[in-house]
């Protein structure tokens, strides 16, 4: 496919980009910031994002007194000559050229990129090939997230590499981050790849919902049936037409352990006393102590102060406080640990889990509940990592497991991240085969070391300053990366970055609609050909 010529390089650096002077046809209202292009070195095609735009003249006299009612004409007998314009180009990932320049070497994949091209160097636009050469080809381990801004070509994210290491998906609100996650739920679904346990803190993704365009869009209960279980909180889901809720989730009080109450301390109102008590109280009573401690007279507090020196007045406040979560619909005083131990082996089998929260959707049903059954789910995929490497047979294996969590910050700011169980899988590095996919508006709310380990971010807009620096924290040329997420429209368009993708670029993202849904299930159908190809063979 022919190239289109857009510039010259005129100089540069390695760190800070090149500056290529653009063709006297070439007008910057054809480019975007963020956009891909391609520069032709002698020996090596480099691929390379957009970063910045000027306009520059040769004779600062006619900036000084432009023409005022100049015609199209002068315009165009000016520009090129008199007055032109310059692009900053920073090259991402280099490629060795072939003989015939119209081709890339398919030899050696795209590389990064440790040198910089001469003076003179042309700038093209990127062609279909360039982009497949970079992101790849929809296959069963390619996704595809979008199109760039000014080209219909599919723009895809690698699932393998994906769930390789914990993930963010971030954005002001407003700007799409649930049907975003939707698209990554259904890319991993229908590749295989990993298990997802999802927590639909909002009714977002295991039933139909009503899109910002007033358009009902369809569940991923709806698109992978049997595929997805739906635990439910919420008694009364099932009733409703439609939603087809296959287990009732209850929460004991003695499945709450004292982190799940000092997580909450914001939500309960606790005092600063509340860690010392809660302390004195595992010491005395070990798992029992919330039902016991929640079951105490008056005259019991009285006798335990005494007993162990605490405040009677503190210990009382905290019952009192500690009350709201006994009232919860869903808690009760026992609840076996074997629902969420089958919600464990249904992931090992291969199903995939939707907890539902239904009409309960206050933060503290989200804190409690999401850290009590993420605590026991990553305990049992801890035994079994340890029972395979005992092993070391591919039968103990178990199945890569992401988490999906909304509202990160409320379990991963810097007060608590340390004491959840959230914050404790995403500095694990997926050691025991667990990572996580935060979704926020602020990621600016969420522990800098936890953002540092998040292998790829899907970045809708933000307008916030801290929260821009927060979702490049631990990225390299993150002034580059700043004016492109600047750069982004409020909906429909996202900065990919990190582990999955080889190169940051900008894409608008596709349509959650029926046309989606038709390519799913020919993905499907894809999937379950090559199934039987690699397990017959052809």
């Amino acid at each position: 496919m022919a190239r289109k010529r857009l510039g010259v390089v005129t100089d540069g650096a390695f760190n800070a980009g090149l500056t290529v002077r653009l063709d006297p046809g070439v007008s910057t209202e054809e480019m975007r910031i963020g956009e891909f292009v391609v520069v032709e070195g002698e020996g090596n095609r480099y691929f390379s994002l957009i970063s910045d735009m000027q306009l520059r003249a040769t004779d600062a006299a006619l900036l000084a007194d432009p023409p005022r009612e100049a015609s199209p004409f002068i315009a165009q007998a000016l520009r090129g000559t008199t007055t032109y314009a310059t692009v900053q180009v920073k090259p991402m990932l280099m490629m060795p050229r072939g003989a015939d320049t119209d081709f890339l070497v398919d030899l050696e994949p795209p590389q990064p990129v440790r040198t910089i091209p001469m003076h003179f160097a042309e700038l093209h636009e990127a062609t279909e090939s360039d982009f497949g050469a970079v992101f790849g080809h929809e296959d069963r381990t390619h996704f595809a997230m979008g199109k760039p801004l000014t080209m219909d070509i599919p723009i895809c994210i690698n699932l393998a590499r994906l769930v390789e290491r914990s993930n963010g998906v971030f954005g002001q609100s407003g700007t799409g981050k649930s049907f975003l996650v939707r698209l990554l739920l259904c890319g991993v679904i229908e590749s295989g790849l990993a298990v997802n346990l999802v927590f639909d803190m909002h009714d977002e993704y295991a039933f139909g919902k009503e899109s910002e365009d007033g358009v009902f869009v369809k569940g991923l209960k709806h698109l992978f049936g049997s595929k997805l279980l739906v635990y439910s909180l919420d008694e009364k889901a099932q009733a409703r037409g439609g939603r087809g809720v296959d287990v009732t989730l209850q929460i004991g009080l003695n499945q709450i352990e004292a982190e799940d109450v000092l997580l909450l301390a914001e939500e309960l109102n606790l005092r600063a006393t509340a860690e010392a008590n809660v302390g004195l109280l595992t010491d005395a009573y070990g798992a029992d102590w919330l039902s016991r401690f929640l079951a105490m007279s008056p005259t019991d507090i009285s006798a335990f102060c005494e007993q162990y020196g605490a405040h009677e007045g503190s210990l009382s406040a905290l019952q009192r406080n500690l009350k709201r979560i006994e009232r919860r619909p869903y808690v009760v005083p026992e609840a076996p640990f074997s629902v969420i131990d089958e919600m464990v082996a249904a992931l090992d089998k291969g199903q995939h889990v939707i907890l539902h929260f239904g009409r309960y959707d206050h933060p503290l049903d989200h804190m409690l509940v999401a850290n009590v059954v993420t605590r026991r789910v990553r305990h049992l995929y801890r035994e079994k990592v340890e029972r395979y490497e005992q092993t070391q047979s591919p039968a103990d294996k178990p199945r890569p497991l992401m988490i999906t969590i909304e509202e990160a910050h409320k379990f991963l700011n810097p007060a608590v991240s340390r004491q959840t169980i959230f914050g404790v899988i995403a500095r694990e590095l997926r050691k025991y085969h667990v990572t996580l996919t935060v979704v926020d508006q602020r990621p600016s709310g969420i522990d800098s070391e936890v953002l540092s380990q998040l292998g790829t971010r899907i970045t809708g807009k933000l307008t916030d300053e801290r929260d821009i620096e927060a979702v490049l924290t631990g990225v390299s040329g993150r002034s580059f990366l700043r004016g492109t997420l600047e750069s982004l429209d409020t909906r429909e368009q996202v900065l990919l970055m990190g582990h999955a993708v080889p190169m940051p670029i900008v894409v608008q993202t596709r349509k959650y609609d029926e046309v989606f849904y038709a390519a799913l299930g020919a993905g499907e159908k894809r999937s379950a050909q090559l199934d039987i190809v690699e397990l017959f063979g052809e």
